[in-house]
C-alpha cells in the first residue's frame, strides 16, 4: 500500500481538519420578511387620507384611511406632509428625515393593515424627544385602530380664516368732523 492508509469515510466526514470533530453547521433560520411600506407620492392619495380618521398629538396629527377598494388592496402606505409654516427648509427636512425614521421603525408593527397613513408635521415636532415621538405615534396608532379619531377640521375658508376677506364692510362710516374716541373734545390752545 506504499504508505498510504486507507480513509476511513465515516472520519473523514466528522472532521474539517483531521483535528478534532466538528459540530454540524446550524441550518439558517431565515426571519419572516417584513415588507416595507410604500411611499404615498400623489396628490390624490394625501388628499383622501384627508378624509379618514384623524388623531392629533403635539408633534404631529396622524391621518389614516382604509386604502382597500374596488381595485384591490394598495397595502400599507404612508406620506410625509410639513409646510412651509413650520420652518425653513433646514428644519422642514429635518423634520422629514425624523418621521421618515419613525414610520419605517414603527409602521411595520403598529400600523394598521391596508391604510394609508400620512403624518402632518406640527410646530415643535422638529425639538421633540425622538422615544417621546415614537410613544405619541403608538397611541395615535392605537386610537386610529379603535376609530376614537379626533373631530374633523371645519371647512376652510377662501381667506385662510383670519379676520374679513375684503374690506370693513361691518363698521359704521364714522362723520368726518367728528373727532376719534379719546381725543381732547373742542376748545383751541
Amino acid at each position: 500500500m506504499g504508505g498510504n492508509s486507507p480513509i476511513d469515510p465515516l472520519a473523514a466526514d466528522s472532521s474539517c481538519c483531521g483535528v478534532a470533530p466538528c459540530a454540524a453547521p446550524e441550518p439558517r433560520v431565515m426571519a419572516p420578511r417584513v415588507l416595507s411600506p410604500k411611499v404615498l407620492s400623489r396628490r390624490s392619495d394625501f388628499l383622501a387620507a384627508n378624509r379618514g380618521i384623524r388623531v392629533s398629538r403635539p408633534g404631529f396629527v396622524l391621518l389614516a384611511r382604509d386604502n382597500s377598494g374596488p381595485e384591490g388592496d394598495s397595502g400599507l402606505r404612508f406620506g410625509i406632509t410639513v409646510t412651509k409654516r413650520i420652518g425653513n427648509a433646514v428644519v422642514r427636512n429635518r423634520m422629514k428625515r425624523r418621521f421618515r425614521a419613525l414610520l419605517r421603525e414603527v409602521l411595520p408593527v403598529h400600523g394598521l393593515a391596508h391604510h394609508d397613513h400620512v403624518l402632518i408635521g406640527r410646530e415643535g415636532g422638529v425639538e421633540r424627544d425622538f422615544a417621546l415621538l415614537r410613544g405619541e405615534l403608538i397611541a395615535a396608532f392605537e386610537r386610529a385602530r379603535a376609530g376614537k379619531g379626533d373631530p374633523p377640521r371645519g371647512p376652510r375658508t377662501k381667506g385662510g380664516g383670519k379676520g374679513k376677506i375684503r374690506g370693513d364692510r361691518g363698521a359704521s362710516p364714522r362723520k368726518p368732523d367728528a373727532a376719534p374716541p379719546g381725543a381732547p373734545s373742542g376748545g383751541s390752545l
